[in-house]
């Protein structure tokens, strides 16, 4: 999932905290996601490329992209490093 990247912040969703879950059952994959916000434009376009990402592996034949607002997502869910480059640190 790191290579699922929100275009406004240019940072990958696994640093942005914004991956809460991936579950594998055989050969279904369920992701469990959350946005930087309610109206965040680009919530389209990562749930896509979630699913593109997801599905490109191998062995994988359904996939499921669910968004989550619970827990609400928070600066705190971030990797050290993307605080540090967005200026939370």
């Amino acid at each position: 999932m790191k290579q699922v990247e929100d275009p406004e912040l240019g940072m990958d969703i696994v640093d942005l905290g914004l991956l809460y879950d991936v579950e594998v059952e055989g050969p279904k994959v369920k992701v469990i996601h959350s946005l930087t916000s309610m109206g965040c434009p680009a919530g389209p376009m990562i749930q896509e490329n979630i699913h593109d990402v997801a599905a490109a592996l191998p062995g994988v034949e359904e996939v499921e992209v669910e968004l989550t607002w619970d827990p609400p997502w928070t600066p705190e869910l971030m990797s050290e490093d993307a605080k540090f480059i967005l200026g939370f640190g």
